[in-house]
């Protein structure tokens, strides 16, 4: 049985969500193409957390090149003890995959339901608007206009934080299924390594 193929093809795929996480995390620094924002400080607390670029990215991106080199000739192409250790390799790297991801899960969901930093016409001051909501403001539509500037600043947070969260689950999602992987090539390889013997 070889588990070698699917790695490395699990490992493609976590190549483009971290490479799409990173550019998602980076747009949401400049709202609208614009960089005085970010150069004013003017961005919520959730866009600082770095969740797209070092979560769903930089820690994502270990696993997925871990996968990539480390499954050579579409099944491992290591000897006895060299298996073993691969496998546990990319187990390992499963669980860094899967903290990052989380990572990003979690601090995209708490953008989400904390709302955009943003100057208000009511309260004529940067604040966030929609905090006592817990992300009722998601569906009332007419509460966006409260935010004046950035323009269209709810629509660009709720879209890339959407975004980050779907990419970070989908990254959770395939390192948890290749540390399943793992585990049964490591026990498929061990039972197979018995009845030689």
């Amino acid at each position: 049985m070889c588990f070698g193929r699917f790695t490395r093809c699990v490992g493609y795929k976590l190549l483009i969500l971290a490479l799409l996480s990173i550019v998602a995390n980076v747009l949401l620094y400049f709202p609208n193409g614009e960089t005085r924002f970010a150069s004013e400080n003017r961005l919520g607390k959730y866009v600082e957390c770095l969740h797209g670029i070092l979560g769903g990215g930089i820690l994502v991106l270990i696993p997925a090149i871990v996968f990539i080199v480390l499954q050579k000739d579409g099944c491992y192409g290591y000897e006895n003890c060299g298996k073993g250790c691969v496998v546990l390799c990319s187990v390992v790297a499963s669980l860094i995959g899967l903290l990052g991801s989380g990572y990003c899960i979690i601090i995209s969901a708490l953008g989400l339901s904390y709302g955009p930093y943003c100057y208000t016409r009511l309260g004529r001051n940067w604040i966030y608007p929609f905090t006592e909501s817990s992300g009722g403001y998601l569906l009332d539509y007419n509460r966006w206009a409260e935010c004046q500037e950035p323009r269209n600043i709810v629509q660009w947070n709720i879209t890339l934080f959407s975004i980050l969260l779907v990419l970070g689950a989908i990254e959770f999602i395939l390192c948890f299924i290749q540390i399943i992987n793992g585990v049964l090539s490591g026990l498929y390889g061990a039972c197979c390594r018995h009845e030689e013997v």
